[in-house]
């Protein structure tokens, strides 16, 4: 009996050291302000006020606090991952999976009315600014669809199609879902890879009359490693991508203006987040606008656009001495005469699947 009591004293004791130490190592350790492996901005402490308490909101942000600031965090949510994959077998942790060591995303649930008010945006831009312009559309489907039809629910994407196509009967659409497979998207991402964009881009240059290019001009730079937006979601170690840039002197001469920050760059910068995707063209930039100093024609291009027109655009600036790039996800498109004059430029809406299917266009 004297045994057991000792034991169950040194289990209780050895318990609350270690449940003191933890809670001393929380207090002391800095709070973190970027998850590196999520690719997110982490909670902060919140401030108290009266309201707060009141309604109850202080709580809430108090528990995401603390799950954002707990040492050890990244540990434990690798742990989560590999125990429900390998123990309780399940087939996805928070909705992602994980096939011949690349990560996807479930995205199965088709919303149509989603699509409808995608389309209708498109279509009240075009007839406000566009008519009598050169417009076309293009949809890039989410990587799932290019998985077998066994591994996981996946959306209609041919309604999809069939959706924008009744939808937006004036402008040309150009198909480029044969212009690509799995091994042209990222393994921890969702995005496609900028050093595989040689037949797409040769289709939608086909599509709109332009010159073809000759890929042989570019140099492929590697930038090392990429941990994509699904590896940090998914928290368990996968094998990571390389990220690579197609670039040239052209490229190097051509000059960036956005609008939003009035600043001037370059093609390709160094990343201003921990996202390393946004080495092309500085990531989420509402209006940007690229220049062409050495360009052969005097031809523009207005691109509406996702994350994924960031790598396409500088693979269509040999064709255009300026490309403005509008993003409408984060900026209205009520008001974008006042700045971009339009006035005969081509126009292409370039958007992916899995964005048209959110209906967070502006």
């Amino acid at each position: 009996m004297k045994g057991n009591k000792a034991k169950d004293a040194i289990v209780t004791i050895a318990f609350l050291i270690i449940l003191f130490s933890v809670f001393i190592i929380n207090i002391v350790v800095k709070d973190k302000t970027i998850s590196a492996s999520e690719r997110r901005r982490l909670a902060s402490f919140p401030k108290i006020t009266k309201s707060e308490v009141m309604t109850g909101k202080l709580s809430e942000k108090f528990e995401k606090y603390f799950s954002d600031q707990f040492v050890g965090r990244d540990f434990f949510r690798s742990l989560k991952t590999v125990w429900n994959f390998n123990v309780f077998r399940q087939k996805d942790n928070n909705e992602l999976f994980v096939k011949d060591n690349s990560i996807y995303k479930m995205e199965y649930k088709l919303k149509e009315k989603n699509i409808k008010k995608s389309a209708e945006k498109i279509n009240e831009i075009y007839n406000k600014y566009l008519k009598n312009m050169k417009v076309y559309y293009s949809i890039i489907p989410d990587k799932n669809y290019y998985l077998e039809k066994d591994d996981h629910l996946k959306m209609d994407y041919e309604k999809i199609k069939d959706i924008m196509s009744q939808n937006l009967s004036n402008i040309k659409y150009i198909d480029i879902w044969d212009e690509l497979d799995l091994n042209d998207y990222y393994r921890t991402d969702l995005h496609w890879k900028q050093e595989k964009l040689d037949d797409v881009v040769m289709c939608i240059k086909e599509n709109m009359n332009l010159e073809n290019t000759d890929f042989a001009k570019y140099d492929v730079k590697d930038k090392g490693e990429f941990y994509g937006a699904y590896y940090g979601q998914l928290g368990m170690k996968v094998k990571p991508d390389n990220l690579y840039i197609l670039t040239n002197e052209e490229l190097e001469k051509c000059v960036t203006y956005n609008f939003e920050t009035n600043q001037i760059g370059k093609v390709y910068q160094t990343p201003r987040t921990s996202d390393k995707y946004d080495i092309y063209l500085s990531g989420a930039v509402p209006l940007l606008r690229i220049e062409n100093p050495n360009s052969k024609s005097n031809k523009e291009l207005i691109l509406f656009r996702d994350s994924f027109g960031s790598s396409l655009a500088p693979l269509l600036l040999d064709s255009y001495s300026k490309i403005t790039l509008v993003d409408i996800r984060y900026m209205s498109s009520k008001n974008l005469d006042q700045y971009i004059e339009f006035n005969g430029q081509d126009v292409l809406f370039l958007y992916s699947s899995l964005v048209l299917n959110q209906n967070i266009l502006r």
